[in-house]
């Protein structure tokens, strides 16, 4: 997943993903113009593992979301090592005794809105000015892959013609994490808007409790299509102090997903 080798921008002038556009309109009087861009709504997925009272997230590797970091600010730590980390071009190592143990971890100088080609381009100012050029432009060989890694719950497009979002759910399940679930067993949490200012797509987020019984596969993605997923199972013990952590890359429907859960799914549970 983090053997990242041959990286390089371009304009992006055709995709099935997303569309630019800009929206020209007049408000109380004035002209304006918005851009944005067009994308497919998307289902997300918050599993719970109760064989190991865990919830399930998905590690992967994200090219280009855009956001902030400073040269020497950006720092990895083993799987295992806590509250210990080396540093990247400068910083110093930390021990912070009684937290949890998490898979390996990517911390940040500044909040991570974003990862790979974002940290490039504040390391390297200018690097993704390539979109203003004809060809691809190679980008610094600067961050090792983990530079990019997120943490997220399972989740896809609605980009299936025929299909459900309980039946993309339940596919995206199986592909991801490896759990077979129909959609009668899906509770749908709450639907919202997703990248507001930016994209105008809707995201709708459903709940399933799984067992190891249910893990039929290993999950990890589709590889035909470009997929390279970990699949993470989060300890319900340290699940509030992982959401907290602002150390931790991971997206606002993990923190949403982990907060939802202590509040409507926690208090039911019985005694361990």
């Amino acid at each position: 997943m983090e053997r990242i080798e041959g990286a390089a921008v371009s304009r992006c002038s055709a995709s099935p993903y997303l569309l630019p556009l800009t929206l020209h309109y007049r408000q109380n009087g004035a002209q304006k113009s918005w851009d944005f861009m067009k994308t497919h709504d998307s289902v997300t997925i918050l599993l719970f593992n109760s064989s190991r009272r865990s919830l399930v997230l998905v590690k992967q590797f994200r090219p280009g979301e855009v956001g902030g970091g400073e040269a020497g600010g950006l720092t990895f730590s083993p799987l295992g090592s806590w509250g210990q980390r080396a540093d990247l071009g400068g910083g110093s190592e930390r021990n912070s005794p009684g937290r949890g143990v998490w898979p390996e971890r990517v911390t940040w100088s500044r909040p991570p809105q974003a990862v790979y080609a974002g940290e490039v381009e504040c390391l390297f100012p200018g690097s993704l000015a390539a979109a203003e050029l004809d060809g691809p432009r190679a980008l610094p060989a600067a961050l090792p892959g983990s530079a990019g890694v997120t943490y997220e719950l399972c989740a896809g497009l609605l980009d299936q013609p025929g299909l459900s979002p309980e039946e993309v759910a339940c596919k995206e399940a199986w592909e991801e994490c490896g759990y077979r679930l129909a959609p009668s067993d899906l509770r749908r949490v709450a639907s919202y808007k997703s990248g507001v200012g930016l994209t105008s797509s809707s995201q709708t987020m459903f709940y399933a409790e799984v067992t190891d019984a249910q893990q039929g596969g290993p999950g990890g993605g589709l590889a035909e299509e470009g997929e390279l997923i970990e699949v993470v199972h989060l300890p319900l013990d340290g699940a509030r102090a992982f959401a907290d952590d602002p150390d931790v890359p991971k997206t606002l429907g993990v923190i949403f997903g982990i907060s939802w859960f202590f509040s409507c799914v926690a208090p039911g549970l019985g005694p361990q």
